[in-house]
């Protein structure tokens, strides 16, 4: 697929980070991008700088995407790309005892849902309305009508103690890239997955200096933390390249995580 001004990108989590990379970089190619976000204030101030539009839209909640995709839709027309970056983590123990009492205790079972439905259903949720109005597109080169990138991560592999919300959330995601892929290789839709490694986002900007320089040395190459640019640069050649389909990649400077 050819990105210019021709073609019209939704980017959820688009307000900061990967999301927010992406946004910018599809904008540079001429696309016209919607930002999906809970952040209205950094939303609208990224959209407002790449002449894309914003969309205030929880990805838990059918009404509030659809309500974003026809916002987007009427500003920019049917999206033929869709890049999904909305997501967030928590970090609990399967079962263990409270350090102060002994007490035994478990994973909130609310929280793991709550990571679940915002990771794996929202970016499901997502793909499936995209995908719907993208069957109506026209078909370009080779039969194509529109290109998916969603997020996972790492942990979808490999883990870390606490993170099994958040690896099952992303394994799952990881594991409905290729099934969805065939379910919309008749009309034209390609879906792939990136699964980054420990990247420089504003949630990473957040931890103690040692904290990063520990974590960038535990990289085996190149020693530093992800760019969100490099994500951004995947992203495109995922879209642009049209023989890349149902693929899940790692970006993580080969990095395997221990386990804590």
């Amino acid at each position: 697929m050819e990105l210019n001004n021709t073609v019209a990108a939704v980017v959820t989590g688009g307000a900061s980070g990967l999301g927010e990379a992406t946004a910018r970089a599809l904008a540079a190619k001429g696309v016209k991008v919607a930002i999906f976000d809970m952040n209205a204030e950094k939303g609208e101030a990224v959209a407002k700088a790449i002449g894309g539009t914003f969309c205030l839209v929880n990805v838990t909640d059918e009404a509030s995407v659809d309500a974003g995709f026809e916002k987007a839709r009427a500003a920019h027309g049917q999206e033929r790309v869709l890049v999904n970056c909305a997501g967030t983590g928590n970090a609990a123990k399967t079962a263990s005892r409270d350090k102060v009492t002994g007490e035994a205790k478990h994973f909130p079972l609310d929280a793991f849902d709550r990571i679940i439905q915002i990771n794996l259903v929202g970016t499901f949720r997502c793909i499936a309305k995209s995908a719907k109005g993208m069957l109506g597109l026209d078909p370009l080169a080779d039969g194509e009508r529109g290109a998916i990138v969603n997020t996972a991560s790492v942990a979808a592999e490999d883990g870390q103690m606490g993170q099994a919300a958040y690896s099952a959330s992303k394994g799952g995601i990881v594991g409905m890239t290729l099934p969805i892929a065939r379910d919309l290789m008749g009309d034209g839709i390609r879906v792939n997955t990136i699964l980054p490694g420990i990247f420089n986002t504003p949630l990473m900007n957040g931890a103690p200096e040692a904290v990063k320089a520990a974590l960038a040395a535990s990289v085996p190459f190149p020693k530093r933390l992800g760019l969100p640019e490099e994500y951004a640069a995947l992203a495109l050649l995922m879209i642009t390249n049209g023989y890349f389909n149902g693929e899940d990649v790692r970006l993580d400077g080969a990095i395997r995580m221990a386990p804590r």
